[in-house]
């Protein structure tokens, strides 16, 4: 099911982004932008980070744990490079372990 972006006029001025599903449900709500250039950079960018991402579980006791949902996890492979930083691992807390959902 494919979905869309809508940019939108934010109540205090600028833009922000809707992204939606195929049936027209909103799934979020970005944050503000001061044009609409940086609205498509925006899009942009996480069409890029919605392709490539990990999910990191950041909610109440997730202590930054990786998710992989079942439907990849047979062939989920996660490379940590060199470059790659993580907070919550510059803090001390690290990432526990990989869990699957």
């Amino acid at each position: 099911m494919a979905g869309y972006f809508e940019i939108i006029d934010a109540p205090d001025g600028g833009f922000r982004v809707r992204l939606l599903d195929g049936a027209g449900g909103l799934v979020a709500v970005s944050v503000k932008y001061p044009t609409k250039e940086a609205a498509v950079a925006g899009i942009s960018w996480t069409r890029e980070i919605a392709g490539t991402g990990l999910i990191r579980d950041m909610s109440r006791g997730g202590h930054g744990e990786l998710i992989i949902p079942k439907s990849r996890a047979a062939h989920a492979t996660v490379r940590i490079h060199s470059h790659t930083r993580f907070p919550a691992a510059d803090r001390g807390a690290g990432v526990r372990r990989v869990r699957s959902l």
